[in-house]
């Protein structure tokens, strides 16, 4: 493969759509979002006109006809602004969208892809509970096979676009059976919204990502047809790894883009802001501090874009994935911890955006699998012990 991630007229034509459209639509009105908590359904419906929910798949199912680097690039380039709006489009389409046009049937993809992809309806990926994150092999939510229904019991939580007033479909993994040694077979199950027995809690109170929704999930028997069954019964837990793995790619390109949206306004502050005569960007010492941060911002946007590449070429990209994501997330809180201190007091106000991204970067190290489970991953792939 090339190491040449530059980018093709194609994507940088996408990315400077998309600069324009976080600076110019996104910037502007996301502060009042964020403050209030609540959900930007105009900014979401105008990034459903502009194609944004269906870059990465065919345009026979509704896409745009891309691939995963311009949907990188999208993310990338909103999180620079703004990471509620970001994970909004990452979820609805990493998470929402992805596992039906990557295991579901052809039925499947022609009822649900063309509305994802229009943004008209958003999808959610129902994993984690209370008691299984990262070890996701502790699934208690069971899906118990009644004639020709699937009567599923459990909760979910900590579950992103699963709440709101566009959102149409849940993927739920379950417990379907046992294996001869007693493991459980888990599989994954289409649940539509509005399905009798599926309550939707209210939206939590978070440190961050204040603009986007984020619910714990129930579900009291549920009662959905047989056909909602995504892919083979028994290989739920497969089908959820690759689809995290690809996601880390998004969660990278994400985190990149709060990094480098810390270096944007640092820059920004430091020819505005005076002290003993002079900005303090003639400080050598903000100086360096901007430049290391620029330095990991731009390292981390070679690693997503080389795992996505990886990825579209059709090739191994696991380990490739879980390096940019551990290192990005890293990166990002690195970023908005320093981002914060060049602004001094003003990087703790609200009304500055240095603040919101303080509050956003944590969650980068924790959500689509934590930074230890990186490292575990890694290590699997250099083939140490499991």
């Amino acid at each position: 493969m090339s190491l040449d991630h530059r980018l093709t007229e194609e994507h940088e034509e996408l990315r400077r759509t998309v600069e324009a459209f976080a600076h110019d639509v996104v910037a502007p009105k996301i502060g009042d979002y964020y403050e209030r908590h609540e959900f930007p359904y105009e900014i979401v419906r105008e990034m459903g006109r502009m194609g944004l929910f269906g870059l990465p798949f065919p345009e026979e199912y509704g896409g745009m006809g891309g691939d995963y680097l311009a949907l990188g690039i999208a993310l990338e380039e909103l999180a620079r602004v703004d990471s509620s709006v970001a994970i909004t489009l990452e979820a609805g389409v990493s998470l929402g969208a992805m596992p039906v046009f990557r295991f579901g049937t052809e039925e499947q993809k022609r009822e649900w892809l063309p509305k994802l992809c229009s943004g008209e309806v958003l999808g959610a990926f129902g994993l984690t509970e209370p008691g299984a994150g990262s070890d996701a092999g502790g699934t208690r939510t069971t899906a118990v096979r009644d004639g020709d229904h699937w009567v599923i019991n459990g909760s979910k939580c900590f579950i992103t676009n699963s709440g709101t007033d566009i959102t149409g479909l849940v993927t739920v993994t379950a417990v379907t059976g046992r294996k001869p040694d007693g493991r459980p077979l888990i599989s994954s199950i289409i649940v539509p919204s509005g399905t009798p027995g599926f309550t939707v809690a209210a939206p939590y109170s978070k440190v961050g990502w204040n603009a986007s929704d984020t619910r714990e999930l129930s579900f009291d028997d549920v009662r959905v047809p047989v056909e909602n069954l995504l892919g083979e019964e028994g290989r739920g837990y497969a089908q959820f790894l690759r689809i995290l793995d690809e996601g880390r790619v998004a969660i990278a390109a994400l985190a990149t883009g709060l990094a480098q949206g810390c270096v944007d306004e640092s820059v920004k502050y430091a020819h505005e802001r005076h002290a003993f005569g002079r900005p303090i960007g003639d400080n050598q010492a903000i100086q360096f501090k901007i430049a290391d941060m620029e330095t990991k911002a731009h390292m981390s946007r070679i690693g997503w874009r080389d795992a996505a590449s990886r990825l579209v070429l059709g090739e191994s990209f696991k380990k490739e994935a879980a390096i940019a994501k551990l290192y990005s997330s890293t990166v990002a809180v690195d970023n908005a911890r320093d981002a914060t201190q060049i602004h001094g007091g003003y990087g703790f106000m609200n009304e500055y955006p240095v603040a919101r991204m303080w509050r956003d970067s944590k969650i980068l190290e924790i959500g689509e699998g934590t930074s230890e489970v990186q490292r575990m991953l890694i290590a699997r792939e250099l083939g140490l012990p499991a």
